[in-house]
């Protein structure tokens, strides 16, 4: 099973931004189907946005036109940009790595805290 490692999580100011990394390596990184999911305190966990082996993305409605996913395949590292930032985004956020379409599982990365404040 792929190990995965997340890494820039932290604290921010409103407005700032931060960039959050995963790397997959070892794996067959260009099968997988790259997420960043988030879970803020008394929430349930969701899906930010996610990016096909192809690079074609998708992104949860309110942080479209601030997040940006990417992949860097020769890395095995997917990132999420985050923009413009509100407390609203406060949250862990997790990576995942998604092979069911070829029969596999989705595995989660530990989980990355970040904080909006002032």
């Amino acid at each position: 099973q792929v190990q995965l490692v997340e890494s820039g999580g932290g604290l921010v100011q409103p407005g700032g931004s931060l960039r959050l990394s995963c790397a997959a390596p070892g794996s067959i990184f260009t099968k997988y189907i790259m997420g960043w999911h988030r879970q803020a305190p008394g929430k349930q966990r969701e899906l930010v946005a996610e990016i096909t082996p192809g690079g074609a993305p998708m992104y949860l409605d309110s942080v479209k036109g601030r997040f940006t996913i990417s992949r860097d395949n020769a890395k095995k590292t997917a990132y999420l940009q985050m923009n413009s930032l509100s407390t609203d985004d406060t949250a862990v956020y997790y990576c995942t790595a998604d092979l069911r379409r070829y029969g596999g599982n989705v595995t989660w990365g530990q989980g990355t805290q970040v904080t909006v404040s002032s």
